[in-house]
């Protein structure tokens, strides 16, 4: 496949940095690293604030999720969990707006994208520890549920420092590449933006290739017009460029007749793609396979059955992660995490029914991501205008989960 290649200012700082905040020498495949809070840094080059936030503080005012402003009207100051008695040992950070894209660094910390800010913040696996802003994104558009909506680290993360995210700006939704310090840089875009159905999630396979997850933008007709990004699951290289076995070479396009997106992971044993959605009667779970429609607007024959659907307790899926074997899917109106045994019999893969956990103990649960050491980071979703928050949400959390896809906290 294709390194991403590109002339980026003071890339050897980055390099360095990125080193840094991987504890260099953790890479894919390798033991889960013995992580140890990590002192603030700083020093990261020109155009980034890194500030330490200091933990413990109240609940941001200025816009909620809903809002389709794009930065903080005020002081934002996200913490981790101070320490109280009876302090929940899950919750690792709390106070954030919208936090939607999570993705794991190699030393065990997560960097947090919030969706109505663009900032991305630097979360440690344990309560009561400092939350750091990283980089700010500008030049969001949040209408329509649009904004910072994902991120993924490249699958050379450790030599080249890049971090891809999904957003929305005032003409496209995008995905672009960056450091930490140096620009930002555009990987896939002209992809349809509406008024709604903006969803946005990016994964790298194992193979490397980058699967894009596109909502339909409002337009349903989008996810069956050929010509059209949206509606879609797109499979490119790391630098944007179609990959050479998807349906059509020179098209971006992988699989068809999506509504809205809202998870996309990988199986890192299988290599398996799964994709959850909303449905206009039922909500999906779906086995990305080359070529294939899934049937928005309407089905005809031929088209791609869901792998399931989800109990009618627990609609709107906010994100997927697959875990020691088992497909876990958020829930933001059941209040709950899913998980369901996976299972091949020959080239068929079958899921379990769904098992539920977390029932009503965070609210509304929206992105999900599994970490190497066995563990799930989630975000919650109850300022978004559709939950009742608690005075520390927006809040991330870190569950281990237990064999019969229950939970636990390290």
């Amino acid at each position: 496949m294709h390194r991403l290649r590109r002339t980026l200012p003071g890339v050897a700082c980055a390099a360095l940095l990125a080193c840094a905040l991987a504890a260099c020498g953790s890479g894919a495949g390798a033991q889960a690293p013995d992580w140890k809070p990590q002192p603030s840094f700083a020093g990261e080059g020109p155009g980034v604030s890194i500030s330490p936030l200091v933990p413990g503080a109240p609940a941001p005012s200025g816009p909620t999720q809903g809002s389709s402003s794009s930065s903080p009207t005020g002081p934002s100051a996200p913490s981790s969990s101070a320490s109280k008695p009876n302090e929940d040992p899950a919750v690792v950070a709390k106070h954030l707006r919208a936090p939607v894209g999570l993705t794991l660094l190699p030393d065990g910390t997560a960097l947090v994208g919030e969706r109505t800010t663009g900032r991305i913040l630097r979360v440690q696996p344990k309560p009561d520890q400092p939350v750091t802003t990283v980089r700010t994104l500008t030049g969001l558009s949040t209408t329509g549920g649009g904004g910072l909506l994902d991120l993924a680290l490249s699958p050379f993360y450790t030599q080249d420092g890049l971090i891809y995210a999904y957003i929305t700006t005032a003409t496209d939704n995008r995905v672009v590449a960056f450091t930490l310090t140096g620009p930002v840089t555009p990987v896939v875009t002209g992809i349809p933006r509406g008024a709604t159905d903006n969803a946005g999630r990016i994964a790298f396979g194992s193979n490397g290739d980058l699967y894009i997850g596109a909502g339909d933008a409002g337009t349903a007709a989008n996810a069956q017009r050929p010509s059209s990004l949206a509606g879609k699951v797109l499979r490119v290289s790391d630098i944007g460029r179609p990959v050479a076995d998807n349906p059509s070479p020179r098209s971006a396009v992988y699989t068809s007749g999506h509504r809205d997106p809202s998870g996309l992971c990988i199986d890192p044993d299988s290599g398996a793609v799964f994709e959850t959605e909303a449905g206009s009667s039922s909500d999906e779970v779906n086995l990305i396979v080359a070529g294939a429609n899934y049937g928005w607007p309407s089905t005809a024959s031929g088209d791609q059955r869901p792998l399931a659907t989800l109990p009618s307790a627990d609609r709107e899926p906010g994100g997927c992660a697959v875990q020691g074997g088992v497909l876990y899917v958020t829930s933001l109106d059941g209040h709950a995490l899913l998980a369901a045994q996976i299972r091949s019999t020959g080239s068929k893969v079958v899921l379990d029914a769904f098992k539920r956990s977390l029932v009503n103990r965070y609210g509304r649960l929206r992105t999900v991501v599994a970490a190497p050491d066995g563990a799930l980071w989630l975000t919650t979703s109850n300022r978004d205008g559709h939950g009742t928050p608690v005075p520390d949400d927006e809040r991330v959390l870190r569950i281990v989960p237990s064999s019969g896809g229950g939970e636990s906290v390290s």
